[in-house]
């Protein structure tokens, strides 16, 4: 197993399934593999088409639920009086609706994520992890890994299971909408700016986007929040400038955390929301994508009033929601903490953060839970049921750990792309997949918190 697990490194390298390294986030001079798995997992095909199939319905909701201010409105208001970050980020959308809203194209790229519940008969169903609306990653890398599969398969002269590996390019997909709304926007000269972190590990996975939009001749540009706060202005038609260049879309692979928001960074992403530039995503679009939005959606009768007249659409998206409950203050978030007290492994504990690595889970839950349950703290949280997948073995392939077999647990990401111009939408559609693996003792994190690996779904 040494030698093969050597040989699919050397492919991986080869191909372009790249991490900078922790020593240094900001240099390509020394660069590592991005860890995977040894062998594909298997995924039943029936689920992966399921969440190919209900990706529409997912990008129709959220674009839905971003137009719908009293929804918004109604849903956060508990949660932005405890949730400082929440709170910033609906100051923003507050202050632009109140200007009027300067852009017309708008943009979404998400990937929503899933884990297969071992149901009691045994049979595995899809249940809805999350849903990401700002920074979505590893398009690129995921185009990457199925040649590195197949390379391993074929060493094993498994030829006939090689061909089962799909092809995918997530990457190529994103780049069509950001493509689209740039020709939208209407401006043969503007650039793409990408809002990057200034250590980023993860630049493989962007510049496959990059090169994408390049192939197409536009020209993308990445930049900090701290440049565009020094550098980026406004003119009176409320278009983006940045050093001089008028600015189409503004893509974000950041702003999605607490930590990434200095005041000048705030400063700089409202410059940004009260353009006319296409955001990915604008504010609206990002709190779509938070928790409390996800639980409320999956009260009785919501999706009706997001998406009416669109009942099969509903049935599918109905059909992959875990159980979501609410903490706000009151009967019903008391009910759900004692519930979760009870039976503490039934539930997950989750804050509206991104990022992975910051759900609570067990013993933590309970102590959190018992510190919170008579405060309206509690309200920036959301209880979920835990989802419980059946277990396989893989063999997870890390720089500089030993090759072994563990005990594993996947998730399945689709990402979705959509653009509306005005009303009209004028794009709609899922452009590829993302598998994650890890070890079942990791209870939460992806690949860039260091905790799940790159994968590729055998369907069987």
């Amino acid at each position: 197993m040494e030698s093969l697990a050597q040989q699919a490194v050397d492919r991986a390298l080869a191909e372009g399934v790249l991490l900078r390294t922790k020593q240094q986030p900001s240099s390509s001079d020394v660069v590592n593999y991005a860890p995977f798995t040894l062998f594909p997992s298997l995924v039943p095909s029936a689920l992966l088409e399921q969440a190919y199939a209900v990706q529409m319905d997912f990008n129709l909701l959220v674009d839905a639920v971003s137009q719908n201010c009293a929804f918004l409105e109604q849903t956060l208001s508990s949660t932005i009086k405890r949730d400082n970050f929440t709170a910033r980020l609906f100051d923003i959308y507050k202050q632009v609706l109140k200007e009027g809203i300067a852009q017309t194209v708008f943009l979404g790229l998400n990937r929503s994520d899933y884990m297969f519940q071992r149901n009691a008969d045994g049979s595995p169903a899809l249940k809805q992890i999350e849903i990401n609306t700002i920074s979505a990653s590893f398009g690129g890398l995921a185009s990457r890994t199925p040649d590195v599969h197949r390379h391993v398969l074929n060493v094993l002269s498994k030829t006939k299971e090689a061909v089962k590996i799909l092809s995918n390019n997530p990457s190529k997909g994103m780049a069509l909408g950001i493509a689209k709304a740039w020709e939208l926007y209407g401006s043969a000269n503007a650039l793409v700016l990408l809002i990057a972190q200034e250590k980023e590990r993860n630049i493989f996975d962007q510049r496959a986007i990059e090169n994408e939009l390049l192939a197409r001749n536009i020209h993308v540009i990445r930049r900090r929040f701290e440049d565009v706060s020094e550098k980026g202005s406004l003119d009176q038609d409320r278009r983006l400038f940045m050093d001089g260049q008028e600015i189409a879309v503004v893509y974000f692979r950041d702003g999605y955390m607490p930590s990434q928001y200095s005041l000048q960074n705030w400063e700089a992403r409202l410059l940004v929301e009260r353009s006319c530039a296409v955001k990915c995503p604008d504010i609206a679009t990002q709190l779509a994508g938070t928790k409390k939005v996800q639980q409320e959606l999956s009260r009785e009768g919501m999706l009706e009033l997001l998406l009416p007249g669109q009942p099969e659409a509903v049935a599918r998206l109905r059909a992959t929601f875990a159980g979501l409950y609410s903490l706000d203050m009151g009967e019903e978030g008391d009910q759900a903490i004692a519930e979760a007290l009870t039976a503490p492994n039934r539930f997950v504990l989750k804050p509206q953060r991104e990022g992975g690595g910051n759900n609570l889970y067990g013993e933590e839950m309970v102590q959190a839970l018992e510190r919170l349950k008579d405060s309206e703290e509690r309200a920036s949280y959301i209880l979920m049921e835990k989802i419980e997948p059946e277990p396989f073995g893989n063999c997870l392939l890390r720089p500089g750990s030993p090759v072994r077999v563990v005990q594993c647990i996947s998730e399945l990401g689709i990402f979705g792309v959509y653009v509306r111009q005005g009303k009209t939408l004028v794009m709609n559609k899922y452009v590829g997949h993302l598998l994650r693996t890890k070890a079942i003792e990791d209870a939460d994190g992806g690949v860039a918190a260091g905790v799940a690996v790159l994968d590729n779904p055998y369907p069987v």
